[in-house]
């Protein structure tokens, strides 16, 4: 029986019973697993993916929408991978226009690596932005001057504010799975009001922080420093790097620049909220 044309695979959706073929197509490109990963995208946002005719996912990204359901304002694209062995067949550009199909007028962003780059520019992203990844086993100096604790039930209405003012939109479906996604979940105070918060999660060896929502550079520091008391793994985290002081001081602090991504956008020439109070994503891959 003749092979089937790799134009000819239909595109279809991905669920949550994807999760093991999502985390092998990541393995067979060099990334981790990262089943945690995938389960938070597959489960928040929407999965496309291509089966291979000989078993297993030839292509796959996933879309996480911000705003209005029934009228999304903006649309994040993540882990855009192809199979070593489908590579180089236009599966990555087919699998991009039917993403840009989808959102019709709904802006989209996404962070790319120089690898992918090209074709985003091709499809008609622009660069807006660089966001920097840093890593490294955390060495603590001094007692912070902004208070923070473990997050409560209690404070969740406060945080869904503080993330919607910042962010620019609804995120209600991402923030509100953090308590059970991450191993910590952080507020910083000032007479009884949050004035940030941070997640730290598990990434293979390390702990992921983000996001990172923060009044100020001294209360992101506080709030990567009692994360930081909090574990034993290296730190990992994707800063925006307009924050230049947070990242000299994470640096300062044993956290080393290992990657760059451009940050891009179509439909949009920026992304909504208060870039000065956001400094992490949830995960690269959502935004």
């Amino acid at each position: 029986m003749p092979t089937p044309s790799l134009d000819a695979l239909p595109i279809r959706r991905l669920t949550l019973r994807d999760l093991t073929a999502c985390a092998d197509l990541s393995e067979d490109r060099g990334w981790p697993r990262e089943e945690h990963k995938w389960g938070l995208l597959l489960a928040a946002g929407r999965g496309h993916g291509i089966d291979a005719p000989d078993g297993g996912l030839a292509a796959a990204c996933v879309v996480t929408e911000y705003g209005p359901r029934e009228q999304p304002s903006l649309a994040a694209v993540g882990m855009v991978l192809v199979a070593e062995r489908h590579s180089r067949q236009g599966l990555g550009r087919r699998l991009m226009r039917h993403v840009l199909e989808e959102a019709g007028t709904t802006p989209l962003t996404l962070h790319a690596t120089p690898l992918g780059r090209p074709l985003y520019e091709e499809l008609g992203f622009k660069v807006t932005g660089q966001a920097k990844m840093v890593r490294g086993l955390f060495v603590p100096s001094g007692r912070a001057d902004v208070l923070t604790r473990t997050a409560t039930a209690d404070d969740l209405p406060a945080i869904l504010r503080l993330d919607e003012e910042v962010f620019g939109l609804d995120r209600t479906h991402i923030v509100t799975r953090l308590p059970a996604f991450a191993d910590q979940l952080r507020v910083a105070e000032e007479d009884g009001r949050i004035i940030g918060y941070a997640a730290a999660w598990p990434n293979m060896h390390t702990h992921v922080v983000g996001p990172l929502i923060a009044r100020d550079t001294a209360t992101a520091q506080a709030l990567i420093a009692s994360l930081a008391a909090h574990t034993n793994r290296p730190l990992r985290t994707d800063i925006d790097v307009r924050h230049g002081a947070l990242l000299d001081w994470v640096k300062e602090h044993g956290l080393a620049p290992v990657a760059f991504n451009a940050v891009m956008t179509h439909g949009i020439t920026e992304l909504p909220g208060d870039w000065g109070r956001r400094f992490a994503p949830v995960t690269v891959a959502a935004a």
